[in-house]
């Protein structure tokens, strides 16, 4: 199975639309009820971080990772990632992170106890190597003693991994909590909303919220252009990290614009953007219509 094939274009899980139902102000109910799914902590205000996403980085392969950072209930830092590809060394980056992250929110004059206590969240489409041996699908780690380990030396660092395919293994499993059903919920919206229960939705009103972001979204075919175009970088990036610099870029090139055309196809994007974005003539376009 290609790449192109386990990422839907068009998925939450495309995270350039992951930020903009969670992280566009506006929609802090949406990311409000995400957290609260996923934090031992009440999440009662969230604020988030006024970047928004700019259509020319986009457009020109600027951006790295697009996170979402917010502050929880005034005090705490908090950053959200959806990753659609495994990459190298996954877990250093998320250290480094954090420590950036935390370092940041402390200023000049400052003292130490004024750092806020920072929080990474990683969804992930994909299982971690080194957690094969867990089989849960929401991780929580935080500095404890060896031994010891109820002992926590503080509360301030705090990492989160969401791996979705072992949450969507774990659907079914008898005696869930609360918090294990709302974290259940979402992470249906994320991998299949279309089949999301409409039950599910009244009884969960930042749900119903982002269902109705998601569907603004799929009307909107200049978002489903940029959701496209940030999919095809990522793409383009794991390539040529799989196979060298120019081997990775000539490697399955034709087979991955057939996969994406075939995907543009299925949600009716109109064929002269598709030949636009693929690079393939109308000719070889007609021939993969069902």
């Amino acid at each position: 199975m290609s790449i192109i094939e386990e990422i839907n274009v068009f998925l939450p899980t495309n995270d350039y639309i992951f930020k903009r139902i969670f992280g566009r102000v506006g929609n802090e109910i949406i990311t409000k009820g995400l957290l609260n799914a996923i934090l031992d902590t009440k999440v009662e205000k969230v604020e988030l971080d006024q970047n928004t996403i700019l259509e020319k980085d986009i457009y020109d392969d600027k951006i790295g990772i697009l996170d979402i950072k917010a502050t929880l209930n005034n005090n705490v830092i908090c950053d959200i990632e959806m990753q659609m590809v495994n990459q190298p060394s996954l877990d250093h980056r998320l250290l480094f992170y954090w420590s950036k992250l935390y370092a940041s929110n402390m200023k000049q004059g400052d003292k130490y106890s004024a750092l806020k206590k920072t929080i990474i969240i990683l969804f992930a489409n994909f299982k971690l190597k080194n957690l094969n041996q867990v089989p849960k699908g929401h991780t929580t780690w935080q500095l404890r003693e060896k031994e010891f380990s109820k002992i926590l030396l503080t509360d301030v660092c705090e990492i989160h991994i969401i791996e979705l395919p072992k949450l969507k293994r774990l659907t079914n499993q008898k005696n869930q909590s609360i918090q294990e059903k709302m974290l259940l919920q979402w992470m249906n919206f994320l991998l299949t909303p279309k089949e999301l229960e409409g039950s599910d939705m009244e009884k969960n009103e930042a749900l119903k919220k982002a269902m109705e972001e998601y569907e603004d979204i799929q009307k909107d075919e200049h978002e489903r252009y940029l959701a496209f175009l940030r999919m095809k970088h990522i793409l383009d990036t794991e390539a040529i990290r799989e196979g060298g610099f120019e081997e990775g870029i000539e490697k399955g090139k034709k087979e991955k614009q057939i996969e994406i055309a075939k995907k543009m196809l299925q949600n009716n994007i109109d064929l002269e953007l598709i030949i636009h974005c693929t690079g393939l003539i109308r000719e070889e376009i007609q021939e993969l219509k069902p």
